[in-house]
């Protein structure tokens, strides 16, 4: 998954990512039957593609956290394939709406700086309170570590107690080195001390956690500004990627907090949890689509291999079924 380089995967690795995609499958189970389900429903006996039909998949679609501006693209591609004579029956419909999504999900990767040869690489993690940033990090070190990279978690977020604890905690579990100072501190301190420790001991990742209140917008960008302007003096390039941490069940708001970060911070990627047993599953084709930011890995559960790298194609195989 990390951009710097890759590994062949093995037997074992590929029996694990079978047995994601079966759970991943499953958990899109609600998503998969308030979208498939629906279309299914409409498509149904009939004999033509006319406007009663196209009315209804509108509303199948808008209902299933597409959004407005990719259903009304969904739409109009449906219009131009029937208007070209490509599309004349109702069952070539989803086929092609799965051909589409297909495509909408397939967002390149945002260009971004990388390490230098021996420094870490640094991946600033970001999100409102909830979405499940301090343990998302623990996945995501979990998985380097057993790439054989060595890890750093940066507790950044020294507002909350709790915060600090946790991270401790799963860095113990998983291997990591944990920097923290005492709550109150300032974040760009501790981001600072970090990635000298870091430089120091050539640490290959390091993920930084940061506070989510939005007790006020303009604070917390405030805050995260100055975080990537002290890590940037620490470290020519650092953080080189933002990540977005946002929870599936929230559905169109999470779309709004990803235009909120993006303007603010310029993500390069999205981490999107919580998409076991939610029926929101379809925000995943509007935040790719409206926003043109990759989806870098899904969570569908607790364990530490319920968060894997996202694959659009076997994302929209689980909610066509």
């Amino acid at each position: 998954m990390w951009t710097f380089f890759k590994k062949k995967e093995t037997t074992e690795e590929e029996a694990k990512n079978k047995g994601f995609f079966t759970r991943l499958r499953e958990g899109l189970s609600k998503t998969r039957n308030g979208l498939a389900g629906r279309l299914d429903r409409i498509f149904r006996g009939r004999k033509e593609i006319d406007d009663d039909l196209l009315e209804q998949l509108e509303e199948v679609l808008f209902t299933s956290d597409l959004g407005v501006a990719t259903t009304q693209e969904l739409i109009e591609s449906v219009q131009e394939g029937v208007a070209r004579k490509e599309l004349d029956q109702p069952e070539k419909l989803r086929e092609a709406l799965k051909a589409q999504i297909c495509r909408f999900l397939d967002i390149p990767d945002i260009p971004h700086t990388s390490p230098a040869a021996g420094e870490p690489y640094v991946i600033m993690v970001i999100g409102v309170n909830g979405v499940g940033k301090t343990t998302t990090i623990p996945k995501l070190g979990h998985q380097a570590r057993e790439e054989g990279k060595t890890v750093m978690f940066v507790a950044a977020d020294t507002f909350r107690a709790a915060a600090v604890e946790q991270l401790q905690v799963w860095g113990d579990r998983v291997g990591a080195e944990v920097i923290k100072q005492k709550q109150g501190s300032d974040p760009s301190a501790v981001v600072f001390d970090a990635l000298s420790s870091a430089l120091a001991n050539k640490t290959d990742m390091v993920f930084i956690d940061t506070a989510g209140r939005l007790h006020t917008k303009t604070n917390l960008m405030d805050e995260l500004g100055k975080i990537r302007r002290v890590a940037e003096k620490r470290m020519a390039g650092a953080p080189h990627e933002v990540w977005l941490v946002l929870d599936a069940t929230t559905g169109q708001n999470a779309i709004s907090q990803a235009e909120i970060f993006h303007k603010a911070q310029g993500l390069t990627g999205i981490v999107l949890t919580k998409l076991d047993g939610t029926a929101k599953g379809g925000i995943v084709v509007g935040i790719c689509h409206q926003l043109k930011i990759p989806i870098k890995f899904i969570g569908i559960g607790e364990k530490m291999d319920d968060l894997r790298p996202f694959n659009a194609s076997e994302f929209v195989d689980a909610i066509f079924g």
